[in-house]
């Protein structure tokens, strides 16, 4: 009897701590602190700084003018070579291009002033330029203006004619994609303005800075970045 009453309360005790664990397993639990999640910011990823080397080539239009004709419109195309240098500091992209190309930007005219034949001709072209781009990741639309330098030849019939190198200015906008870790392609639109000069009797009139020269030009380019 004495074995059976001290089983029956070792029972009782095993039961009873039993019965209290599982009572404070359901104790209730202190909520957890929710915090406020930073703002989210956009991460740059592309990196656009640094040297790189292209190729351009498109084509332009503009107007010419002689004393004599009156002026007349221009057409041709261009291609050439690219170098340049770019600094990103955040999603701003502050760089300086510099490109030559080889030009057959031309016009001419038989208008009652030049009955022979008038020609104005611009054979090669080089701009030196600061771009100011503001980078998307991979995409990066700039403006860009600066120096522009090239030589522009005018002829009239029965005359020599002359050959000036010319020195003006050019200002535009492009958009630029980086299509592979080194590699962009860009397209771009400037206009340039070769300024004046004197062909005088070299194409038969007596009127100074009778010659002027201004065009637009769309290009598209390949860089590589290094």
């Amino acid at each position: 009897m004495g074995k059976i009453l001290h089983v029956g309360a070792g029972a009782i005790a095993l039961l009873a701590g039993a019965t209290l664990a599982n009572a404070a397993d359901l104790r209730p639990t202190a909520p957890a602190m929710v915090t406020k999640a930073p703002p989210y910011v956009a991460p740059v990823v592309y990196d656009w700084s640094g040297f790189y080397v292209g190729v351009n080539g498109g084509g332009g239009w503009g107007r010419a003018f002689e004393t004599q004709s009156g002026g007349f419109n221009t057409s041709g195309g261009v291609v050439g070579g690219t170098i340049g240098y770019n600094a990103q500091i955040g999603h701003w992209v502050l760089g300086f291009e510099g490109d030559i190309d080889w030009s057959d930007i031309s016009g001419s005219t038989t208008s009652l002033g030049c009955a022979a034949g008038c020609t104005v001709q611009n054979n090669w072209l080089g701009t030196a330029r600061g771009r100011v781009g503001y980078a998307l990741d991979r995409f990066m639309p700039y403006v860009t203006g600066g120096l522009a330098v090239g030589d522009v030849n005018a002829t009239a019939t029965g005359f020599p004619g002359q050959d000036s190198t010319q020195v003006g200015w050019t200002a535009g906008a492009g958009v630029e994609y980086a299509f592979a870790p080194n590699w962009s392609a860009k397209v771009e639109y400037l206009r340039v303005d070769l300024g004046r000069f004197d062909c005088g009797l070299s194409c038969g009139v007596t009127s100074p800075d009778n010659v002027h020269f201004r065009e637009n030009l769309v290009r598209g380019g390949i860089n590589l970045r290094f």
